[in-house]
């Protein structure tokens, strides 16, 4: 297990496939959120996705994790 090297993972946004490179750490915590609101992750990407205005998907999906994380 490298939590320090990103893996790339597809995800399918408003029925568009898209490929997301994430540390597993991320990958993990993200998809603990999406069980804990019984949410989809494909649902909760294509929400950040969103509302990400200029800033990469990668990047928002990171920075959500980590406000949920801090916010428990």
């Amino acid at each position: 297990m490298s939590d320090g090297r990103p893996v790339k993972r597809s995800l399918t946004l408003r029925g568009h496939r898209t490929s997301v490179s994430l540390e597993d750490a991320f990958w993990r915590a993200f998809r603990d959120i999406a069980a804990r609101e019984q949410r989809t992750i494909n649902g909760l990407a294509a929400e950040i996705d969103e509302a990400r205005g200029d800033v990469g998907l990668a990047s928002a999906i990171r920075v959500f994790v980590l406000r949920r994380v801090m916010d428990r």
